[in-house]
């Protein structure tokens, strides 16, 4: 999915998840503990990645918005659930982040499995999006994440982010390998979005597959003809 290529989403689909998005967001709140988490009322989707992937940049790029999920030159910083109601339709969830936190191994467990506490019990989960740096690929970081999410049994979507650092050809590249490397894991959705936060790529049919994800597009309508809308 380089910039030229054509969309799988109808512009009509495109023009609705843009609107949807453009709705006023807010931080709701940060949640330290499983208990602490808002009621299951809402629709929600999740971000997860290692450290340093690009996840606050990507949902600030999701809602145009430059400061609502809070990016550090910390990496592993994100150490709550962290929630932002989308205008009352839905919610965005920001998972503790993983790979080298600097944080003690103690501490790094109890944020992980906070994350994987979520993953297990919350009803109104649609998908989780794994973010993966482009230039990097698949790393084996990221095996436990993937693990994780297939024992969840929750429908997870690869995010490749930081686009705009390589050339197309080697992101179509990493695309494929991505696609192949998950191919066989249940609960992986079978489309990789490629995208930069910075530069906009992607950004439009990401809007669209998680509008399509929380039941807010009719996939009988959202995705051109040529493509089976099963697939959504």
């Amino acid at each position: 999915m380089s910039e030229a290529a054509p969309s799988l989403f109808t512009d009509e689909a495109l023009e609705s998840a843009r609107v949807l998005f453009a709705r006023p967001a807010t931080f709701v709140m940060g949640c330290a503990k499983i208990e602490q988490l808002p009621a299951p009322d809402l629709p929600e989707i999740a971000f997860a990645g290692r450290s340093n992937v690009g996840k606050s940049s990507l949902i600030n790029a999701l809602v145009g918005m430059n400061k609502l999920a809070r990016a550090s030159n910390e990496p592993g910083r994100t150490r709550e659930v962290n929630f932002f109601d989308l205008d009352g339709r839905l919610r965005l969830v920001d998972l503790p982040g993983y790979g080298w936190a600097k944080a003690s191994k103690g501490e790094v467990k109890r944020f992980q499995n906070l994350g994987r506490d979520y993953l297990r019990g919350r009803v109104t989960l649609k998908r989780v999006y794994l973010l993966i740096d482009s230039r990097h690929g698949l790393k084996k970081v990221d095996e436990e994440a993937l693990e994780a999410l297939d024992v969840a049994a929750v429908s997870y979507q690869i995010v490749l982010t930081k686009a705009d650092k390589i050339k197309p050809p080697a992101r179509e590249k990493v695309r494929e390998e991505t696609l192949r490397a998950i191919s066989r894991r249940p609960a992986a959705f079978p489309r990789v979005a490629v995208t930069s936060s910075e530069k906009g790529i992607g950004m439009a049919e990401l809007r669209a597959e998680a509008a399509l994800a929380c039941g807010l597009l009719d996939p009988e309508d959202a995705l051109r003809k040529a493509v089976d809308p099963a697939a959504g």
